[in-house]
């Protein structure tokens, strides 16, 4: 199967795109996270610490995973005050 996966913020930049193409024969979310830490080590330690989204609703990470997912990664965001 093939899943979408989409890339936010400060990982987008450590994986050098917005997003990819990940082919996979079955899964969970956590486990498209963990062929991804594998892929690009540069940008693994940050998947402990996202969010994730299949196709536009917050996950657990053992969602099933379906050929056609669209999965986003999202890094969690800190703002302050005006």
């Amino acid at each position: 199967m093939k899943i979408r996966c989409l890339f936010f913020a400060s990982l987008r930049e450590k994986m050098q795109t917005s997003e990819i193409e990940l082919e996979m024969e079955s899964g969970t979310a956590k486990d498209a996270a963990d062929r991804l830490r594998l892929l690009h080590p540069g940008a693994a330690p940050d998947f402990d610490r996202l969010a994730i989204a299949l196709n536009e609703r917050y996950c657990k990470p053992d969602a099933e995973l379906r050929d056609g997912d669209v999965l986003a990664f999202i890094p969690p965001v800190s703002g302050g005050g005006m």
